[in-house]
């Protein structure tokens, strides 16, 4: 796969709200399916599949503990995919640059 269709990818996996709200609430970390589900009033099968989106678009990342589907966020990957259509867009901006992301609780450089 090249890198233009794997940005598109990405890009089509972001254009639904669901998606875009599924990786927000993958933000404060890993979710089980069920947790996810459970957050939006449509059936468990469509919340399954946007995340197969998800994950096709390498978006999110899941493991299996037991009988649970475990989800992440691929963070980098979304920042590459995003950073690199902006540089492309917006090339006199800095968009690609490594930042060490603050999160409640996280200590920061120097303190």
């Amino acid at each position: 796969m090249t890198e233009a269709q794997d940005e598109a990818g990405a890009f089509r996996a972001l254009a639904d709200p669901t998606r875009r709200q599924i990786l927000e609430d993958l933000r404060g970390g890993e979710l089980a399916a069920g947790e996810i589900a459970s957050r939006f009033a449509i059936s468990a099968p469509s919340i399954s599949r946007h995340l197969g989106v998800l994950k096709g678009a390498g978006l999110v990342t899941e493991r299996r503990e037991g009988n649970r589907i475990l989800y992440t966020l691929a963070e980098d990957r979304l920042a590459t995919s995003i950073g690199r259509f902006l540089s492309a867009v917006c090339p006199e901006q800095i968009v690609l640059r490594h930042t060490t992301w603050r999160r409640p609780g996280a200590q920061s450089e120097g303190s």
